[in-house]
């Protein structure tokens, strides 16, 4: 895939800190996924490949659409961005920061 697509560059950013540690180390992985997890691995030789931890507050768009996502049992596709993404899609076209408060 990432040939048909002329991917050379990948930069992963994940808001599980455990997928971060589990890149670095397969064991953390579960044995009914570990095949697929190498072969994805594999993949990312061939390339420039970064993975890093970013919080979700650094991509509020993908949080909520996640979340949603685990709400539903069915396909949906979007020509448009959905009602859920519009207010924090907004802010972050306009560079508005978005704050993490403990």
């Amino acid at each position: 895939m990432e040939k048909q697509y002329k991917w050379n560059n990948l930069w992963l950013e994940c808001d599980s800190a455990l997928v971060i540690h589990a890149i670095k180390n397969k064991n953390l992985v579960p044995w009914k996924v570990r095949n697929r997890w190498e072969k994805c691995m594999h993949i990312t030789t061939s390339m420039n490949f970064l993975a890093t931890h970013v919080f979700r507050e650094g991509n509020v768009c993908a949080d909520q659409l996640a979340s949603f996502g685990s709400t539903i049992d069915h396909l949906m596709v979007w020509f448009h961005a959905p009602e859920c993404i519009r207010t924090p899609l907004a802010r972050n076209k306009s560079e508005m920061p978005e704050f993490r408060i403990f």
